[in-house]
């Protein structure tokens, strides 16, 4: 029913599928992480708190391009933006990756930083970036002794598109599922989703649904605070409730969990978008300030 490997209908001039509208951190990292823009870091660097920014599944770390932009504004803080193993290539390369991979770039720059001195690390995920931050600090794949803050957009533990459940059925059929973008979007987020890398998602999904039944503790000294569109058709707003029930404070306190009024799956990405609302723009930079007040 279908043939093994069958490559999509990518537009080279236009999709980031096709491999020649590399991510630009891929040709210029110091434009994006911290560890490659500040080798050398003086003590007035060290001194100031990092946030590294992990974006979702099929984007690139154009999704976070804006917090980066907006915290020019304020000489108080450091934001490295991470981009996810595997993405921002090639649509061969996205297919043939595992979730693990996605991963590593994350730990590879906090561990970077950790190493260069710096004593204020926090992160700020989205979408699937959400589950792969936590799964890394709870199964101690770092070393949390500098890890301060932790804040989630739109975390993707349950789908909203209950299809994924089907993938490890349905990917012996359809090689790949095509997604929608925006004019704005298309050479930031992959428009064809291999069933390979979907299957990568929904195992990691079920993994840490898993684990959120079970239990999770963070680190001492850790925080979380989880930010949820009410109306999302990317992540279950369910997502949000497995998350407040399965993952506690080193003291046992609960996390803080907060439902914001947006139907937009990211909602602190505005660019590229075909259209948004005031509403937004308000909600957005209102985020980006709780964030920045809780370094």
């Amino acid at each position: 029913c279908r043939k093994d490997g069958k490559m999509p209908p990518i537009n080279d001039k236009v999709d980031l599928d096709g491999g020649k509208l590399l991510d630009s951190s891929l040709i210029v990292p110091s434009h994006y992480l911290l560890s490659a823009a500040i080798p050398n870091p003086a003590a007035a660097d060290l001194a100031k708190p990092v946030i590294i920014t992990v974006h979702g599944y099929t984007a690139c770390n154009f999704e976070w391009t804006e917090f980066r932009d907006w915290a020019k504004g304020y000489n108080d803080f450091h934001v490295s933006l991470v981009l996810m193993g595997a993405h921002g290539r090639d649509y061969v390369t996205f297919r043939s990756s595992s979730w693990e991979d996605w991963q590593a770039p994350i730990i590879d720059e906090y561990n970077k930083l950790r190493a260069l001195g710096y004593q204020k690390i926090s992160f700020v995920a989205s979408s699937t970036g959400c589950p792969l931050v936590l799964e890394m600090i709870t199964a101690n794949k770092i070393n949390a002794d500098v890890l301060k803050h932790v804040f989630f957009i739109d975390p993707i533990v349950i789908a909203s598109n209950k299809e994924l459940s089907l993938v490890p059925v349905l990917g012996a059929f359809i090689p790949y599922t095509t997604t929608s973008l925006d004019a704005g979007e298309n050479g930031y987020w992959y428009k064809y989703r291999p069933e390979q890398s979907l299957k990568q998602l929904e195992k990691f999904c079920r993994k840490a649904r898993k684990e959120l039944e079970k239990g999770l503790t963070l680190p001492s000294g850790v925080t979380l605070k989880v930010y949820k569109s009410t109306s999302d058709g990317s992540a279950d707003p369910a997502s949000a409730v497995m998350l407040n029930k399965g993952v506690k404070l080193s003291n046992g306190d609960n996390i803080d969990v907060v439902m914001v009024n947006s139907s937009l799956h990211v909602f602190t990405r505005l660019h590229g978008r075909a259209s948004f609302s005031s509403s937004d723009t308000e909600l957005q930079l209102q985020t980006f300030a709780e964030i920045h007040s809780s370094l």
